[in-house]
């Protein structure tokens, strides 16, 4: 059986920064830790990457947040999430998704902004979004009463496995066309009519 190529002593060191921290690690701070030049860590985090990605592992090297970070390996996800009790995004109800979103493509937005957005009054849900850790304050409103800014952190990106905010969908992949439009038009009208009768 192929025993697998050791990996360098540079490779090994940062994989120990990554083991420990508790955030995404940049390059940048990589190469400072390990006294070293930032193509010396970008070789070093490709030999990583491919040690990783040879499925033997039960984590991966992914780039979010924008930084390096392990992350479990999908096929044991659901081992890790019973152990843990880990929350994902899909613990998120749907108002707090739904505020989430409008933050995230809106920011740096404030609460009367979200709530107009959503039709609601998002108090509650920005600040069960803060506890979470996936929204914060980022400022004031230049407006009448300076109202305070909302954005989304790190936390948010790592969460949902972004590097940086140019990582969302796109609004426009999200925007029925024209048949949906018509199809969800009359089925409204078709479902008023019988209502009527």
């Amino acid at each position: 059986m192929n025993q697998p190529a050791p990996i360098s002593a540079l490779a090994r060191r940062i994989e120990a920064i990554l083991f420990i921290a508790a955030r995404p690690v940049a390059a940048e701070e990589l190469a400072i830790a390990c006294g070293t030049a930032a193509e010396d860590v970008a070789e070093a985090l490709a030999e990583l990457a491919r040690d990783y990605a040879s499925g033997s592992h039960g984590v991966e090297l992914c780039e979010v947040a924008g930084g390096v970070a392990f992350a479990v390996a999908r096929d044991c996800e659901p081992a890790a999430e019973a152990f843990a009790g880990a929350r994902r995004p899909d613990d998120l109800s749907p108002a707090l998704i739904e505020t989430l979103s409008v933050v995230a493509y809106l920011q740096p937005t404030t609460r009367a902004e979200v709530a107009r957005v959503r039709g609601v009054s998002s108090e509650w849900a920005l600040s069960s979004l803060e506890e979470r850790g996936l929204v914060e304050e980022c400022g004031r409103g230049e407006s009448p009463g300076a109202p305070i800014l909302y954005g989304t952190t790190s936390r948010f990106l790592t969460l949902f496995g972004l590097c940086g905010l140019a990582d969302l969908p796109s609004l426009e992949s999200f925007a029925p066309g024209v048949g949906e439009v018509d199809e969800l038009r009359e089925r409204l009208l078709s479902l008023a009519e019988r209502r009527e009768l």
